[in-house]
């Protein structure tokens, strides 16, 4: 025998109070636009575009804020699935997303890592940067297509 949950969305206080879900979405675009914004960086610079320098001084400078926008973002998120975790479950988009999110987040603190910090050469820098980019950019717009797509 299988025990079925049942969620009943006018428990939660996201639905109950016409401020709480709009500013908790942009606490967790925030977030996120903080941590893309600060990975980019590093990548403009592994792509040799912009006059900022060594992209292993950019990534120990913003770092902290990487990881201050991704705590943020892990934080808020499940909070706003947990308005409606049936739509968010049956969403194809939502979890294209969520796997571009976890291949990016472990792409980010493993291979992009290590190749900003040891230096290499401009062309692994060039295709690393530019897959690190790629894959923000897939978040985003995985992100923005839940709302588009039919449960």
């Amino acid at each position: 025998m299988f025990l079925e949950l049942v969620y009943d969305p006018t428990t939660n206080p996201l639905n109950n109070n016409e401020w709480s879900f709009p500013l908790l979405e942009i606490l967790h675009i925030g977030a996120f636009t903080l941590s893309i914004g600060t990975i980019a960086i590093v990548d403009f610079g592994l792509l040799g575009w912009g006059k900022r320098g060594d992209p292993a001084r950019l990534l120990k400078e913003t770092s902290l804020l990487t990881l201050i926008g991704l705590a943020i973002m892990l934080i808020t998120g499940p909070l706003i699935m947990s308005s409606d975790p049936d739509m968010y479950l049956r969403n194809s988009s939502f979890k294209f997303k969520m796997v571009a999110l976890l291949i990016a987040i472990v792409y980010n603190y493993t291979i992009h890592r290590k190749v900003v910090l040891s230096g290499a050469s401009p062309g692994i820098n060039k295709a690393v940067g530019t897959l690190s980019l790629l894959l923000w950019v897939t978040v985003v717009f995985s992100g923005l297509f839940i709302a588009f797509v039919a449960v």
